[in-house]
């Protein structure tokens, strides 16, 4: 399958921007989520920078969009190297996908792979004349009409490896090609065409009501039916060995009386027989049973009311802990092993989730940060014009770097003097409460400021 690393550096071009078409094609994109939800954009920028990059994706692309959607830069990286419609190297004018899954292999993809092989080398590698690159990928969704290929945009189906040859030859001469099934197959339809509701009288409405007609014709012609054969014998051996039938609705049906108490008094015997009220009376002995009593039963008259007229305590008295005082600080739970920062991480983030539900929806982040926290002092511009880079920070790529200097924060030393209430206010602006802390921005800006020794 898929080598999914980036290009050799020889092959990285060194810088990548957005043309102003595409640029502002990307706000658009960008503008369809919340505030703080702009990552889920990643695929449809990627997406087009690559196709203004010429239908790959260089380093440059990666970081470019990262910065664009204030994201580290491993985190677009993720997203590129794990979908195989981003090409991460150079591909030819005509890039060639060619599905191997499980229904094309069954239905020649094979030999498409051996023709490209043979005619254009390995996978990945552009053909001399720069028209050409191939790379076998999964499922495309045309199983129907497999085996197929993907083409840049377009799916090419019903494929051989000569009708695949004839389509490259064309694509490269500027020939006009046929997009879909090679074959002529319509849509999805079986192979050879249609060959099921092919009976016209079935859709036509012909149909309607056919079926009384014919039941009526067959009623007026049928004479009156004479039982022979074998329905004949079944009603003679019915008649003769007649079943046992259920008795009608209300009718009486002797059953066994049942032996309840109800039933004992109104027989005018005692409502408890003697034999039962001695088994009740009887401690040790279950009265649902009969038989001696097993050990370790119950005492029947171990009862909460006698336990405590004989100055022991009730049941439900033994282990019972004194309710706290509603004024006294609740016990600690044992430590879950969780670190500092996690526990910190976990706690501003119920509180600030706590704070902005009365916030209404539309809130500006700086609306939002303020009902939490409180800004952290900025400077006007960095000192002596030489700002600290701020994504030696682990968790502050290059998007949150310009955000924070839009903070007028442009140095380690202003980020590891930030209080708790700043921490949190500026968590909650860049719309991740908590991660300053899992991640220890604060800890790794006093590492970065201290004098060197």
């Amino acid at each position: 399958m898929a080598n999914r690393r980036l290009a050799p550096a020889s092959e990285q071009p060194q810088s990548f921007a957005f043309s102003p078409e595409n640029a502002e094609w990307a706000k658009t994109q960008i503008a369809k989520y919340p505030e703080g939800r702009q990552a889920s954009a990643v695929i449809p920028l990627l997406w087009k920078a690559q196709e203004q990059n010429g239908g790959w994706l260089p380093r440059a692309a990666i970081e470019a969009v990262a910065a664009e959607l204030g994201m580290p830069n491993i985190r677009v990286l993720e997203v590129a190297t794990f979908y195989t419609m981003f090409a991460l190297e150079p591909v030819g004018r005509f890039w060639i996908q060619v599905c191997g899954t499980v229904p094309c292999d069954s239905c020649g993809a094979r030999g498409l792979k051996e023709m490209l092989q043979a005619r254009l080398g390995a996978p990945g590698h552009v053909s001399p004349d720069g028209n050409f690159s191939w790379l076998e990928v999964e499922c495309l969704g045309a199983c129907c009409n497999a085996p197929m290929v993907q083409i840049n945009q377009d799916y090419y189906e019903d494929l051989t490896p000569e009708s695949l040859g004839q389509l490259m030859d064309d694509l490269a001469a500027g020939r006009p090609v046929k997009i879909g099934s090679q074959t002529g197959r319509v849509s999805s339809e079986p192979l050879g065409g249609a060959d099921t509701l092919t009976d016209p009288t079935l859709y036509d409405g012909s149909r309607v009501g056919a079926w009384r007609k014919r039941f009526e014709e067959a009623g007026k012609s049928a004479e009156p039916a004479a039982k022979t054969g074998e329905a004949a014998s079944s009603t003679q051996q019915a008649a003769e060995n007649p079943k046992p039938a259920r008795p009608d609705a209300g009718r009486p049906v002797e059953r066994t009386v049942s032996d309840a108490p109800a039933q004992r008094a109104a027989d005018g015997e005692t409502p408890v027989k003697p034999e039962d009220r001695a088994d009740a009376a009887e401690r040790g002995r279950s009265t649902a049973k009969h038989g001696a009593a097993r050990q370790g039963d119950a005492d029947v008259l171990d009862s909460p009311a006698k336990r405590v007229t004989e100055g022991e305590p009730a049941a439900g008295e033994q282990g019972h802990q004194e309710a706290p005082a509603r004024d006294a600080v609740p016990q600690q739970p044992e430590a879950s092993g969780a670190s500092e920062g996690e526990v910190a991480a976990e706690a501003e983030e119920a509180r600030v989730a706590g704070a902005l539900a009365a916030l209404p929806k539309d809130a500006s982040p700086e609306q939002k940060a303020d009902a939490v926290g409180k800004r952290p002092a900025g400077l006007d511009a960095a000192r002596a014009g030489q700002p600290d880079d701020l994504t030696r920070i682990r968790g502050i790529g290059p998007g949150n770097s310009q955000r924070l200097n839009g903070l007028g924060i442009y140095h380690f030393d202003q980020i590891a003097a930030w209080s708790r209430d700043e921490i949190t206010w500026v968590g909650t602006y860049l719309a991740f409460p908590g991660r300053i802390d899992r991640e220890n921005w604060v800890g790794q800006a006093k590492a970065l400021s201290a004098p060197a020794q």
